[in-house]
């Protein structure tokens, strides 16, 4: 199956989705049109989970010679201030589409991925880097804070101290360092990069979906969370799985020495799964 925006193709194969971001000649710099776009099809994403269970892992990636360049300077850079806050609401908002979304998202990186392609793929659960690939936040440099996610996501994925030493120089790092520091998950030569991610999704679909949702739910959550309050979220997700076939599938086999056996019809709208797409709004 395939589904082709102007600016983003959708294609869904083996209950793994891809999106691939389709502004090659811009670099994919993220324009209204291209976070329009890519609005329209996480929400169509997001319907395929609820109402017909074929998706259950999505590969991000950018066309063409880099991931994203970044937001679209030229339309932004004549904007007043209230339609500059409207552009960041925007991203901002479909960045956190992307990343409510209730099944596992891995975000494919080469070439660039700076200002609002890194706030893009941070938004993604994983993150798997092409040798190469050059990861930043460049809008001190143009007399802007990052708008589209990166002042808050990028401090809870690589602690304060890194995150504020690349938002306040604006300096780009290459593909090791962002794996140093805990940016990307894995790095892998550009031909194998597609490779890569598909092994990881593949991996992913041996699990059971509902307990996916819930660990991205309580990891997501809790860090809004005091200690406290996030072990109560977790004890209360953890409850709540015992009400599941899934729970029962995984536990049976591993008593009985066989691998599980999560099938389709587990995995359609039982307690819990896919419940964050709508709570979180």
């Amino acid at each position: 199956m395939a589904n082709h925006y102007e600016l983003v193709d959708l294609t869904v194969a083996d209950r793994i989705a891809t999106l691939t971001l389709k502004r090659e000649k811009q670099l994919n710099a993220l324009s209204q049109e291209l976070l329009t776009d890519l609005d329209a099809a996480i929400g169509e994403v997001s319907w395929r989970i609820r109402n017909d269970g074929d998706v259950r892992v999505l590969l991000l990636q950018g066309a063409g010679r880099a991931f994203a360049a970044g937001a679209d300077i030229a339309q932004m850079k004549d904007l007043s201030a209230p339609l500059a806050e409207s552009f960041s609401q925007l991203g901002q908002r479909v960045f956190t589409s992307l990343e409510r979304l209730p099944i596992p998202t891995i975000a494919l990186v080469h070439g660039y991925a700076l200002g609002g392609g890194m706030e893009l793929a941070m938004a993604c659960d994983m993150r798997i880097a092409a040798e190469g690939t050059k990861f930043g936040q460049p809008e001190v440099t143009l007399g802007v804070v990052p708008g589209f996610g990166g002042s808050q996501r990028l401090p809870k994925i690589v602690g304060q101290g890194n995150a504020l030493h690349l938002l306040l120089t604006g300096d780009s790092i290459d593909a090791n360092e962002a794996h140093r520091i805990g940016l990307v998950t894995q790095v892998v030569p550009a031909q194998e990069l597609s490779a890569a991610g598909l092994q990881v999704a593949n991996r992913l679909l041996q699990l059971g979906p509902q307990a996916l949702a819930g660990v991205k739910r309580a990891v997501y959550e809790g860090a809004e969370l005091t200690l406290d309050a996030g072990l109560a979220f977790e004890a209360a997700r953890f409850g709540m799985c015992f009400a599941t076939e899934e729970q029962q599938e995984g536990m049976a086999a591993f008593v009985e020495r066989r691998k599980p056996s999560f099938g389709v019809n587990a995995e359609r709208r039982k307690p819990g799964f896919g419940a964050n797409v709508e709570s979180q709004k």
